[in-house]
């Protein structure tokens, strides 16, 4: 069997058996005492089963021990009401696998893997930065997996045929495209746009797109109070040389829907956006990685291009939005020490590999991404998997629910962006306290 560096690091000091005997006996209860097979280990996971299974079917012919793993896929918004109820019968299964999206409502019933078993240096000297978000008060929540980028796709036809030889690097470079690929009745009605932001409701991924801009202008939206006390929003309300971070964001983003400004490409009334991309009517889009095979097989005749998220102009770093999944262990979990040990092998080469390539992720694990794979879409996740960020956020549901009212509020002129800003920092501080 094929070892990779963190396995080498963790088991070369510890010894397997050590390891996991020590995990079982500092978590659990009459745990499984078999430390040298990872035996039958069910995961639930929020990441489509097809890629997974495949990942599965493929990897069990190189690691027996993961022969007997087996994957259900389960829905996100309602994973934790399935994994409440199923601790509570005795079901639970032995490892979660989701983003850190469902990361704060999951944590209480997760059983961290303690700092002893799995070491901060291993961790962080194995794992991309946005691992970090899987920390625990004294050891980590979860091994990360995959992460899943915010990228842009762009129709090339309909850049080319105006002239653009290549997908806009920054945000201003886009904002300057509007009036060259925008196309308006003179009612102001839009028949095709540049890009789909302004609005929340029909912008596929917008929970997921804000949450990039507010991370490249240095807002953290979510950090704790102090050291790891209580969870906080924090949506850069705060003057920053005379403009607070927040504010500008928020303006940023809803000035394409404002039928006043000349970046005015997009409204509410408009079809969902990857549905107006997929049908040529929509130049750019902005989607996770893991969206590319399935608009390449939605629309066959779709001539379009994989690049990295647009940037800030005045940026000296990069920053996208990621979803990065972990393998979490639930309480519960029958088979405590297999779930560890199965984690652990999830990030070897041979799993890493398969894995990225059946699901259209990128590997969370650092080593795996210096090999740039010959794919351009993929290569565009593996470059922009080291500079993915997140933030701990409530239940997907509730974080747009309350995006969508901060939009909706600025966009329709009920509120001032300082006082829609507000509000929704205030909401989201009240969610994640819980």
């Amino acid at each position: 069997m094929k070892i990779s560096v963190f396995q080498i690091v963790l088991f070369s000091i510890f010894g397997l058996g050590a390891v996991i005997g020590l995990f079982v006996f500092a978590t659990y209860s009459g745990g499984n005492s078999n430390s040298t097979a990872v035996g039958s280990v069910v995961i639930w996971g929020t990441l489509p089963k097809e890629g997974m299974q495949k990942m599965l079917a493929t990897i069990t012919q190189i690691e027996s021990n993961l022969k007997s793993v087996s994957y259900i896929e389960k829905n996100p918004e309602t994973l934790l009401n399935d994994l409440s109820s199923a601790i509570a019968t005795g079901a639970a299964p032995d490892l979660v696998l989701a983003s850190q999206e469902e990361l704060h409502s999951l944590a209480k019933f997760l059983t961290p893997i303690p700092s002893d078993i799995l070491p901060a240096s291993a961790f962080t000297s194995t794992f991309i930065q946005e691992g970090s978000l899987f920390a625990a008060a004294d050891g980590y929540y979860g091994v990360p997996f995959l992460v899943d980028p915010l990228v842009l796709f762009s129709n090339r036809t309909i850049l080319s045929s105006n002239g653009i030889a290549k997908p806009p690097a920054t945000w201003e470079a886009l904002t300057g495209l509007v009036p060259n690929i925008a196309t308006l009745t003179p009612t102001r009605q839009i028949t095709r746009g540049l890009i789909a932001l302004g609005t929340y409701n029909n912008v596929r991924n917008a929970r997921g797109i804000l949450s990039a801009l507010f991370l490249q202008a240095n807002v953290p939206i979510s950090t704790y109070s102090s050291g790891r006390g209580a969870l906080l929003a924090d949506l850069g309300r705060n003057t920053l040389n005379g403009n607070p971070p927040g504010q500008a964001v928020v303006g940023f983003y809803t000035q394409f829907a404002d039928m006043s400004k000349v970046s005015y490409t997009w409204n509410d009334s408009l079809q969902d956006s990857e549905q107006a991309f997929l049908s040529g009517d929509l130049a750019l889009y902005i989607g996770y990685a893991s969206e590319a095979r399935f608009l390449a097989t939605a629309n066959p005749n779709l001539n379009f291009i994989v690049t990295p998220l647009p940037q800030r102009a005045n940026s000296t770093t990069k920053s996208t939005y990621g979803l990065t999944y972990a393998f979490m262990i639930p309480r519960g979990a029958k088979n405590a020490s297999g779930a560890y040990q199965a984690a652990i092998l999830f990030t070897n080469s041979a799993e890493q590999i398969s894995a990225a390539s059946n699901t259209g992720l990128a590997p969370a694990v650092l080593t795996q991404l210096t090999t740039v794979p010959s794919d351009p879409s993929a290569a565009v996740a593996y470059s922009e998997a080291l500079y993915a960020g997140g933030w701990l956020s409530p239940s997907p549901v509730d974080t747009d629910t309350i995006f969508s009212s901060m939009i909706s509020n600025v966009i329709t002129g009920r509120l001032s962006l300082g006082m829609a800003l507000s509000s929704a920092e205030s909401s989201l501080s009240i969610l994640l306290q819980k």
